[in-house]
């Protein structure tokens, strides 16, 4: 077997006003992400964490900021876009496990569609998307409800 673990991270500032997308799902919030993108911060680092395990730069490199193409891109066609590279490498996913921290907004009652949303687009059963949500308990910036942070790690298999 050929198996290929990668982790990726991903951290924004939340302001008033602004959209709030995470795992390709709109979310009721009275913040949102400071982006140049949709600013998905759960879809950002489960894409650093697939590039990574194939050895390849974060999306800093591949989609940058100062490129205006991505101005409010929508992370999860860009997903698709890293997806899709890595198949026609030959990789599947075994699994993908992530985290989400913040205060608000609360990210439970969206996490079955954010499941699925992964899911659909890495075309495998949500059972192999772990997804897990938590508080930084009022700790430092993330607790005080001015971040957003997450991880995503997964395990890619190259067929040969």
């Amino acid at each position: 077997m050929n198996l290929r673990i990668g982790h990726g991270v991903d951290i924004h500032r939340l302001e008033a006003g602004r959209k709030c997308v995470i795992g390709g799902v709109e979310i009721e919030s009275p913040v949102g992400p400071v982006a140049h993108s949709d600013g998905d911060v759960l879809v950002h680092a489960l894409m650093d964490a697939i590039l990574g395990a194939q050895g390849e730069p974060d999306i800093g490199v591949k989609f940058p900021n100062n490129d205006n193409k991505y101005s409010g891109a929508s992370s999860i066609l860009l997903l698709e876009l890293v997806w899709k590279e890595a198949l026609k490498r030959g990789y599947v996913l075994v699994n993908a496990d992530m985290s989400v921290v913040c205060e608000v907004p609360k990210i439970n009652p969206s996490s079955a569609a954010m499941k699925e949303n992964l899911a659909r687009v890495l075309n495998v059963a949500s059972d192999r998307i772990g997804l897990k949500a938590t508080t930084a308990e009022k700790l430092g910036s993330l607790g005080r409800g001015e971040g957003i942070f997450a991880s995503a790690t997964v395990l890619l298999e190259k067929k040969d």
